[in-house]
């Protein structure tokens, strides 16, 4: 029996001619990542398993991302913590105010991810980097700690899920509206410790930052991981970002799925067929076509996240607040995935744009997706954003709604001051 691209990469981390789903195996890992909540914890468990060094300061990354800039003291301790881990460590890639980004922006970004890596995070969101052929996972702390300590770590073997995708994307529709559609049909339990993997003709039409947003959003799905299949697309953006972190260069490895993979389910998604697409609260598979979505005023707008964070996301909400102004009463926050995309927003005029629409253009920070800080809602509140989640409480008070779409609905929400489709806003 053939194997699929996650089962590949396993394989040949663990040292092991195949693997197949169900078998328990240790890896080796390329990358282990932590931000400002988790790496403390992880620190403190580094130290009380006796460990004295991490195994590789090149292949430890640590990102303040969450509460930065920090929002209180607690969150201030909590960096502080991790800088002096870092100190102590001789990690070489921590990246903080002034060099920093979303963490799953960042490291992309950075080029210490390719294609065929193996990489553990203490974020759920790890499974972003799937969009490069990676094999890429959340875990916890402790895991967080023995990783570090050791460059292993146990896994179960997914299973796999195929999305066989054809055709091109079509008007406003992104990354963003594909991902909300299949856990609209599959449900936030559907992919189960499960690995999502895309292929098809149909992912040439997917630039970088839609395979991104769909792969960081697999485990909304409950997925393991997410993972692309290696095309020209993904080559081409390793090559321009391979060693922008001054590294060493990574060779990467394109893994593909044998003919007779085994696959639980296969389901085909033809991408001229998906519209612009709404999750309700308070579920990400509480999804309407923007046609369906009906009237609803909002009072908050938030663009950006490891979600939605990316120069093209940018670009997106850009082309629409052109010449256009927020409508009254909603605050429109925008939040460029990195320092980098910052710049890039500077250069290129959006950033200007978003002023004189009546947006506020923030540094990176995770704050409002988790309702950290930097724009937190109150009881009646409602909110399009283009994170990753909408649970009851996600983004501030229990009684507030949140309304995930992409930056393009987003950005025409904020001008109509209601959900809005693109196309009513962009005549």
């Amino acid at each position: 029996m053939g194997m699929t691209m996650t089962q590949k990469i396993l394989a040949a981390h663990a040292g092991l001619k195949e693997v197949k789903a169900g078998q328990f195996i240790e890896a080796g890992l390329d990358i282990v990542l932590a931000n400002d909540i988790t790496g403390p914890p992880a620190a403190k468990e580094f130290a009380r398993m006796g460990a004295k060094s991490v195994f590789d300061p090149d292949k430890v990354v640590l990102v303040p991302d969450h509460f930065t800039p920090n929002r209180d003291i607690k969150a201030a301790a909590q960096c502080a913590e991790l800088r002096a881990f870092a100190r102590e460590q001789g990690i070489v890639n921590y990246f903080e105010l002034g060099a920093m980004g979303i963490e799953h922006a960042l490291l992309p970004e950075k080029g210490l991810v390719v294609a065929g890596d193996s990489v553990i995070g203490a974020d759920s969101h790890t499974c972003t980097y799937g969009a490069l052929g990676a094999f890429s996972t959340g875990v916890g702390s402790t895991d967080m700690a023995a990783g570090m300590a050791t460059g292993r770590a146990w896994f179960k073997v997914p299973a796999a899920m195929r999305f066989e995708i054809t055709g091109r994307l079509q008007g406003w529709v992104s990354g963003k509206d594909v991902i909300l559609h299949i856990i609209g049909m599959i449900g936030v339990g559907g992919a189960l410790y499960k690995s999502m993997e895309f292929v098809g003709p149909g992912l040439k039409s997917l630039s970088m930052d839609d395979r991104f947003t769909i792969a960081n959003m697999a485990v909304e799905a409950g997925a393991k991981n997410g993972i692309f299949e290696v095309d020209d697309v993904t080559r081409a953006y390793m090559s321009a970002h391979v060693n922008r972190s001054g590294r060493p260069e990574k060779r990467a490895r394109a893994y593909s799925p044998d003919d007779d993979a085994s696959y639980e389910r296969t389901i085909g998604i033809h991408l001229p067929d998906i519209r612009p697409t709404v999750a309700f609260p308070h579920l990400p598979e509480n999804t309407r076509a923007i046609d369906d979505v009906g009237e609803i005023p909002i009072d908050q707008v938030v663009i950006g996240s490891c979600t939605n964070g990316r120069l093209g996301d940018m670009e997106a909400a850009a082309s629409i607040l052109k010449g256009r102004k927020v409508a009254e009463g909603v605050r429109c926050i925008i939040f460029p995935g990195t320092q980098q995309i910052y710049l890039e927003c500077l250069r290129k005029g959006y950033a200007e744009i978003f002023v004189e629409a009546g947006a506020v253009l923030s540094t990176p920070t995770c704050g409002p997706c988790i309702g950290g800080h930097m724009g937190v809602l109150a009881a009646g509140e409602r909110a399009v954003s283009t994170t990753n989640r909408n649970f009851v409480g996600r983004m501030g008070h229990v009684d507030s709604e949140v309304y995930l779409a992409s930056p393009a609905v987003a950005a025409a929400s904020a001008v109509a001051g209601r959900i809005a489709n693109p196309d009513e806003v962009v005549v």
